[in-house]
């Protein structure tokens, strides 16, 4: 068991690209020793030794936080190497675009099962040891399609949704462990790059090319809400581009 003398022990879902990734450079930066989990190996490999170039402190582990036993196996390894987990960013997602009537069923469910049933998974795989520690903090990324409906993002909208809405309940039945949903907005990221309907994607992307903020704003704004004191819980934060309506 190697504890770090200072920061937090912090894990992250899908820290291979994007606002993972962003997230995982700022809290490093910040002292923070970062746990990376992503089911693409090399890129957090590759994020991994940048990290220890700049002086940071990471590790990282495969994980495909659609499967239970994945995502208990990360927790589990991260909290026999450092004797702790203070803190779990779950990041991990998925945004394949279409109209409903499109009946793209498969790509539902995989939203339903990275968007929220992943979510359920890192909660369920670190909660107990918060609470036997009597402290923690869960940081769930949703969206600002958390706070609004668009067509073409019918059941992306729904999970994002659900995760808000668990976000908050967990807070309420908490006491202890500090819970904080962040909601971006367009975000320069990969998210689009795979699955949905072409037009759909066309259309997310032009928007994005317009309006969107870097990655490193959003993980900004999660290093601002990880780096208050125990007793300040950061329940919400919205940031979205200047310019987005």
């Amino acid at each position: 068991m190697s504890e770090p003398p200072t920061g937090k022990v912090v894990l992250i879902t899908g820290a291979s690209s994007g606002i993972g990734a962003a997230t995982a450079r700022r809290l490093a930066a910040d002292g923070h020793h970062v746990v990376l989990g992503a089911r693409r190996v090399d890129r957090l490999a590759s994020l991994t030794d940048e990290i220890h170039a700049a002086g940071g402190r990471a590790d990282h582990r495969e994980l495909d936080v659609t499967d239970l036993g994945s995502v208990r196996a990360f927790a589990a390894a991260a909290h026999e190497r450092h004797g702790r987990i203070d803190v779990l960013v779950n990041n991990a997602g998925v945004m394949p675009l279409s109209p409903v009537a499109a009946l793209r069923v498969a790509e539902w469910n995989q939203m339903i099962d990275v968007n929220l049933r992943g979510v359920l998974h890192g909660i369920a795989a670190v909660l107990p040891l918060m609470r036997e520690r009597g402290e923690g903090h869960i940081v769930n990324v949703a969206s600002t399609s958390a706070h609004r409906v668009d067509p073409t993002a019918a059941v992306y909208c729904a999970t994002k949704y659900a995760v808000r809405a668990l976000s908050e309940g967990l807070r309420q039945e908490s006491r202890d462990i500090r819970v904080t949903v962040v909601s971006p907005g367009f975000t320069r990221t990969e998210l689009t790059d795979r699955g949905g309907e072409a037009e759909a994607r066309a259309a997310v992307r032009a928007a994005m090319e317009q309006l969107a903020i870097p990655a490193s704003a959003v993980a900004d704004a999660i290093g601002y809400a990880v780096g208050r004191p125990g007793d300040v819980d950061v329940s919400e934060i919205v940031i979205r581009p200047t310019a987005q309506g």
